[in-house]
């Protein structure tokens, strides 16, 4: 199952590309476009980083349940 998340939106309200912020998370454009369009599940630690880079908590950035 793919999970929806608001990656994209909250990577566009701060102005950055998929390779800045692949860059600031230690993580290729790849990965973020792959995550954007959930083809890819980011590990915990790394769906944690997001949550903190982006200051949002984890349930506002991931929907398991996909009700985005």
């Amino acid at each position: 199952t793919s999970m929806k998340n608001t990656i994209r939106q909250l990577r566009n309200e701060r102005g950055l590309s998929q390779a800045e912020l692949g860059a600031a998370l230690g993580v290729s454009r790849q990965t973020i476009i792959s995550i954007e369009t959930g083809r890819y599940t980011p590990s915990l630690p790394l769906a944690i980083a997001l949550g903190r880079f982006f200051g949002r908590p984890l349930e506002e950035v991931f929907d398991a349940d996909g009700n985005s």
